[in-house]
Formats: structure tokens, sequence, C-alpha cells
């Protein structure tokens, strides 16, 4: 599933994932960039790009003055317009599992769409 990790230092530290093309259907190129913090704050965006458009959305926690500070930014756009207050777990684990689960979800209803 995954062509490469790497811990990204410019701008804010993160970590970056690229995912193999050949997980999707059609061309695809896909990513996820994962920031966490001391204090349990994060941010996990998701990023799948093909010729014609982009498809990302983004689960956060993290204060902030439009929504909740768990809060879900929606397909297609990730936009903050569109921000959704939302209710994460406390274990990054549980965070990761629902993140990788939703991601996984989205990958199966595009093989599915062919």
């Amino acid at each position: 599933m995954f062509e490469s990790a790497e811990i990204v230092k410019e701008g804010k530290l993160h970590l970056r994932v690229e995912l193999s093309g050949n997980y999707y259907p059609n061309e695809a190129s896909a990513r996820f960039e994962i920031r966490w913090y001391r204090n349990d704050d994060f941010n996990f965006h998701y990023q799948e790009v093909r010729r014609d458009r982009a498809w990302k959305c983004r689960w956060d926690r993290h204060p902030n003055a439009h929504n909740s500070r768990d809060h879900f930014h929606p397909p297609p756009a990730a936009s903050r317009t569109d921000a959704e207050n939302a209710q994460w777990p406390d274990d990054h684990r549980d965070v990761s599992r629902l993140v990788l689960d939703h991601i996984e979800e989205h990958i199966e209803m595009l093989w599915e769409q062919q």
C-alpha cells in the first residue's frame, strides 16, 4: 500500500506517506500527512490527485475559531468553511485506525464504481 514514508522538516514537522498508485483504479497519486503534538492535538491530511481533480479531507484536533477542537474537513476540498464538529478517540492508535479505515472505505468505493 505504501511507496514511501519520510519525516518532512520543512515548515511544520510532519510524516508524509506516499501511497502506491497500484492501489487505486485508474491513475492517481495519493498521500497522507500526519502531525501529532505532545498535547495530543493532531492533523491527518489525506490527498488524492488525478489528472483533472484533487480529492482531499482532513481530521483535526486543535484549538481554532471555526469549529470545536475535534473536527473534520470533508472531501472533496477539505475546506475550512465545510468543517464539521466531531469527536475523536483519545488514543492515537485508535485515531490512526479510524482514519485508515476511512481511506480504505474510500478506495473500495472507487473500485466498486469501476
